[in-house]
């Protein structure tokens, strides 16, 4: 059995606008990363940094469909997967809306992974949480969020 985090959320910006906070490094850095080598683009490997961490984390196996989807490797037995769908509108918001589903899977069940399934399932929320806080609002809420963990 391969164990799965999946997580969704709406985000009151249209579905450009959301897709380019995802793959652009100069959005990213707002929010999620503190560095990045490059867009995220099919076929481009790329190495990734927290500003928790010292280390740099390589992505690869980038797959990227405009405004739809965005894959990649980051832990050689998990692919992740953020797909893009565009509300059409809805009556009651005059905004434009899109839901972005992560999923990231391929861990075998087991204790330790089990573990890892609970953690990055809190983690892509708050990626989510943090896109949504800074597309919809300007607002960086992983500063500060996570100095706790820093290594010295």
């Amino acid at each position: 059995m391969k164990l799965e985090t999946n997580t969704s959320l709406q985000i009151q910006k249209h579905i450009d606008e959301v897709f380019e906070g995802i793959v652009n490094p100069d959005k990213m850095t707002q929010y999620f990363i503190s560095e990045s080598t490059g867009r995220l683009e099919t076929g481009k490997d790329l190495l990734w940094k927290f500003p928790e961490f010292s280390d740099r984390h390589p992505i690869t196996q980038v797959k990227v469909e405009s405004n739809r989807s965005i894959s990649f490797v980051w832990d050689p037995e998990t692919v992740v997967s953020i797909t893009l769908e565009e509300l059409e509108e809805l009556e009651e918001l005059e905004e434009d809306n899109t839901i972005v589903n992560v999923i990231e899977s391929g861990k075998i069940l087991n204790e330790e992974n089990l573990k890892w399934v609970l953690d990055n399932t809190a983690g892509w929320a708050n990626f989510l949480a943090c896109l949504k806080a800074y597309l919809e609002y300007g607002i960086q809420l992983r500063v500060g969020a996570y100095d706790f963990m820093r290594e010295e």
